[in-house]
């Protein structure tokens, strides 16, 4: 062993390299900038407890970009999350150490101080967070349309005068405050013959020429391209925007920015425009407040007449609402004597609105019939389009016995049977299941009658009748925005009319009683609004024939909506609805409900329910009603939100709050 040991041809063992130590990295602090060194940030945290600005220390590298409305990224909770900066101070009332902007995504100042204050009264409306009406309000950052080259400066604003406002009392009037810096607010009753369209354009006119903007907002898209042509021929090119929630990303944000850089001055679109950055807003205006499309669907589930209401009392700004119905909340604000109404006189208005017949389609004692024989005689009578505003889309809606007139069930499901198309089978419209050879488990017949009939059918059967005439449908997902002028009918659900130029020589309103049969407590507010709007499109000198009960219809026959939305608004006071009275809908599991119906409230709050969400789905949840008078409303929303925030903290789910929702 020794000999082996000394032997210098004896390869030794190689000793394998020490380990390199990689030396740590040493945390270096960022110098903090040398003025107003503190960004209060909104973050976009989602966690209801922690709704409320939070104070970041800016690093002297991003001092520049670092402004107040910019996007930023900020470490929050152990992860990089979105924000915004709201602004910019010396000192904080945090103590210990802040943490540092992670990045300023970009510098261009997206939230005015203007929409953060109106955002942050809207969530306390709806018992909501900031970061959530944020969502709603700024669009998706688009780098490329941000990177865009301004527009040029628009040509002067032509002479614009008030032509279209000379039938209404009030309305010059209007017009000249608009154009003398006043802030009127204004529920406006509007009469067929002038383009709305028009007449708010002219309104905008003078709210530019006192060196304001203004922001108007319609119910759907097919609105908003009328308008837009409506506006382009009365202000001009480039003196508006549209901004809509369905413009592709790189529009939508172009038009954002245009108003939010001062490029424009006026923004035109859906919902979504109530948030626009408007500088020097003057005017914010409203077409037919009562559509259902006003209702955001996302939380916190504002509705665009309340944001405007809001906006239009923050900012000191003039309100214009108009419609040719009025909803029971404008009524109120009229007699509340917080707004004023512009209206036609009774003679203009009656001498506006078509001549209207009422039927129930009974003759000579007879049962009434459905397509009653002053129908088919007026038709007869007119050369131009007609208008036949249908209740439902489809073919028979509604299928019940031929015998014993029981609804027709599914055997499956007891869903209520349908038939689609003409020569199509009979299905179930819960499950879709086939009934080829359906029987009565009532009186075992096997023929069936169709008690609602939708549009399609009805169509078959104006067509056999008129058979030199065409006939043509609209609703659903074909939905047509013009017909031309000429001998046409058109069958159209309500909502989905088409326009003709002129106007429409007759507009028949079919089904009413089914219209006004549905289980909603807006049920007749929302049928006569949609009845005026079809009468509305008729011509100069039209007629007008309504098939349903005369005594539910006198607001129609009268040409009065706003007597129909007093008798509505003291309906609602009677049974303590909105308006008159704060309601939200708290959707959450049955024991979350129990809990929250035993929580301590306003003083006058009464609790209804839990009650099923469904009846026909259970597993749908359970629904809580909260009422309370309008004037603890802010306090229950209050309430609500701190709610809410203590399950946030400890990590539950939370529930679904909706304040003065449309349906319940």
């Amino acid at each position: 062993m020794s000999d082996q040991q000394g032997d210098p041809d004896q390869l030794a063992l190689v000793p394998s390299p020490a380990a390199r130590r990689t030396p740590a990295k040493t945390a270096t602090t960022p110098a903090e900038a040398d003025r107003l060194p503190i960004a209060r940030v909104v973050v976009d945290s989602g966690l209801v407890h922690l709704d409320r600005p939070f104070d970041y220390a800016v690093p002297a590298e991003l001092d520049e970009q670092t402004v107040p409305g910019c996007r930023v990224k900020v470490r929050f909770a152990g992860r990089l999350v979105d924000g915004y900066v709201v602004e910019r101070v010396d000192d904080t009332a945090h103590e210990g150490r802040l943490a540092f902007l992670a990045k300023v995504v970009s510098s261009e100042p997206v939230l005015t101080p203007e929409v953060a204050a109106l955002a942050r009264l809207v969530a306390d409306r709806y018992a909501g967070t900031l970061g959530d009406v944020l969502r709603l309000a700024i669009p998706p950052r688009h780098a490329r349309a941000e990177a865009s080259a301004r527009p040029a400066p628009p040509d002067p604003l032509p002479p614009v005068g008030h032509e279209a406002w000379t039938d209404y009392t009030g309305g010059p009037e209007l017009v000249a405050s608009l154009r003398a810096g006043a802030g009127p607010r204004v529920w406006w009753s509007a009469v067929p013959g002038t383009d709305p369209a028009t007449s708010v354009a002219q309104a905008v006119a003078a709210t530019l020429a006192s060196g304001r903007g203004a922001i108007v907002c319609v119910p759907d898209v097919r609105d908003v391209a009328r308008w837009d042509a409506a506006f382009t021929a009365v202000l001009g090119e480039g003196h508006h925007v549209v901004l809509t929630g369905v413009q592709k990303p790189a529009v939508r944000y172009r038009s954002f920015l245009a108003a939010a850089r001062g490029d424009v001055r006026v923004v035109l679109g859906t919902r979504a425009a109530a948030f626009a950055p408007v500088a020097d807003l003057g005017l914010l205006a409203l077409w037919d407040d009562g559509d259902d499309l006003y209702a955001e669907p996302r939380a916190p589930y504002p509705h665009t007449r309340e944001v405007m209401l809001l906006r239009a009392s923050s900012s000191g700004a003039a309100l214009l609402v108009g419609g040719h119905a009025r909803t029971a909340e404008g009524q109120s604000l009229v007699e509340s004597g917080w707004c004023t109404e512009v209206v036609a006189d009774r003679a203009t208005r009656r001498a506006a609105w078509p001549q209207l017949l009422v039927t129930d389609g009974a003759s000579a004692g007879s049962a009434p019939v459905r397509l009653p024989h002053e129908v088919f005689t007026a038709i007869r009578r007119t050369s131009g389009a007609v208008l036949i505003q249908v209740p439902r889309r489809g073919y028979r809606e509604s299928l019940a016995c031929q015998r014993c007139r029981e609804q027709a069930r599914c055997e499956a499901c007891q869903g209520p049977l349908v038939q689609p198309a003409a020569g199509a089978a009979i299905v179930c419209r819960w499950c879709a299941h086939e009934q080829p050879r359906w029987q009565c488990p009532h009186c075992h017949g096997t023929q069936l009658r169709s008690p609602v009939v939708g549009a399609l059918r009805t169509a078959e059967e104006y067509a056999r009748a008129f058979p030199g005439v065409e006939v043509v449908t609209s609703g659903g997902s074909a939905v047509l925005d013009r017909v031309p002028a000429g001998r046409v009918i058109v069958l159209s659900t309500p909502g989905a009319e088409p326009h003709v130029d002129g106007g429409y020589d007759l507009v028949v309103l079919m089904d009413t009683w089914l219209m006004l049969a549905r289980d909603d407590v807006r049920v007749e507010e929302e049928s006569h609004r949609r009845w005026f709007n079809a009468l509305a499109l008729a011509g100069p000198g039209a007629h007008a024939v309504a098939v349903g009960d005369p005594t539910q219809l006198q607001a129609l026959v009268r040409a009065d909506p706003a007597g129909f939305a007093a008798r509505e608004l003291a309906a609602r006071a009677e049974t303590h609805l909105p308006p008159t009275a704060r309601l939200v809908a708290v959707d959450a599991p049955g024991e979350v409900l129990t809990e929250l119906a035993a929580r301590p409230w306003t003083p006058h709050t009464e609790v209804l329910g839990p009650v099923p969400v469904d009846v026909r789905a259970p597993e749908s949840g359970e629904r809580l009603i909260l009422r309370s008078p309008r004037r603890e409303g802010t306090a229950l929303a209050a309430a609500l939100k701190a709610y809410a925030a203590e399950r946030s903290a400890a990590k539950l789910s939370l529930p679904r709050i909706q304040v003065d929702p449309l349906t319940f």
